[in-house]
């Protein structure tokens, strides 16, 4: 192993810095209170931005929400988003007629190609206690070929994503979710048709993994040309590859050396996105991503005069009721009730 194993610590930003095929990561941890009969927060929102309230008043935000935390309708086109929910739920709408409600381990997988509105709310479903809420959000780039295609959006569900335990020589543990790619004999449920992360060469892998204190771990190496990226989000003391990594950092490494990871004292977190760099050029602004200025112009233009298909929905912001449990209904009439 070099000592060039570790190629950049950082500590993280907001939103979390990313590398090429990679564009946007945020990690949401809002601790709610009790929900009130519209499903908002039972509890005064009395100084928060309305509207634009990230300041993580209390210990969580409203977002662009202003009866219920999230992020009302908002339009995308030109990348692909991945959602991954591990505490609340999440009441997804979009302007194809597709809804959904989905919650702890399910993944949402988003191709917003030639372009989608949708709405992201986060209905705070329990009256009699706290509704803490967790997920990631990553958005991963399209190839120029591909930025035009039909939107679709795919549902991994909890029950169906594939986990990897490691046990080391002293009987502690690392797991390892396993949301795209491969690790050992686990393989990540098939993304969207279109996705960077259907073309075999892309190389893409998405993992969450928890190590015990005192875990050790050698993660398995990547195709030449994949670049690849930690996020250490939680824990003290991990070394990787003898180096120490404190806590909020993120870690590009180089993908093809296999490097051995110790923990410390306590239980670590991380995140890993990994891929084969598209490598062309990108113009993005705000909810847009394409690769040229005039690309960018078209897009708003076109979202101008279509909206992307309408809103089908009444309000910017629907959710289901209380008691709907997991679903997903697509486009196409196709429902999914878990």
């Amino acid at each position: 192993m070099s000592a060039s194993a570790i190629l950049h610590v950082s500590p993280l930003a907001f939103p979390w810095q990313t590398i090429d095929p990679f564009l946007f990561c945020v990690h949401h941890l809002d601790h709610y209170p009790q929900g009130n009969a519209a499903m908002g927060p039972a509890a005064s929102l009395a100084g928060r931005n309305m509207g634009q309230d990230f300041a993580g008043k209390d210990g969580w935000s409203m977002y662009h929400g202003m009866t219920i935390p999230g992020f009302p309708a908002h339009p995308h086109r030109g990348f692909e988003t991945v959602t991954i929910v591990r505490q609340g739920h999440i009441d997804h709408s979009d302007s194809l007629g597709a809804t959904a409600r989905f919650g702890p381990g399910d993944v949402q997988w988003l191709t917003a190609g030639q372009g989608i509105v949708h709405c992201e709310m986060f209905p705070l479903r329990h009256t009699d206690q706290a509704n803490t809420a967790e997920l990631f959000q990553i958005w991963l780039n399209l190839p120029a070929s591909h930025k035009m295609v039909q939107p679709h959006f795919t549902m991994l569900w909890n029950e169906n994503i594939q986990d990897v335990r490691h046990v080391d020589e002293h009987g502690l543990v690392t797991d390892i979710r396993v949301v795209a790619g491969h690790l050992q004999e686990a393989k990540g449920l098939p993304p969207p048709p279109d996705s960077w992360a259907s073309q075999p060469e892309a190389d893409v892998a998405i993992f969450t993994v928890r190590m015990d204190a005192g875990a050790r771990w050698t993660p398995s190496t990547a195709q030449a040309g994949t670049r690849r990226q930690w996020y250490v989000f939680q824990g003290q003391g991990l070394r990787m590859a003898g180096q120490p990594v404190p806590v909020k950092s993120a870690v590009e490494v180089r993908a093809q050396e296999a490097i051995e990871f110790i923990n410390g004292d306590s239980p670590t977190e991380l995140l890993m996105l990994q891929g084969r760099p598209i490598a062309e050029p990108v113009a993005q602004y705000g909810p847009f991503v394409m690769n040229t200025r005039a690309e960018i112009e078209q897009a708003f233009e076109d979202y101008r005069r279509t909206e992307f298909g309408g809103w089908p929905w009444q309000g910017p912001d629907p959710v289901h009721p209380r008691d709907q449990g997991r679903f997903a209904l697509h486009a196409d009439g196709k429902k999914e009730e878990r």
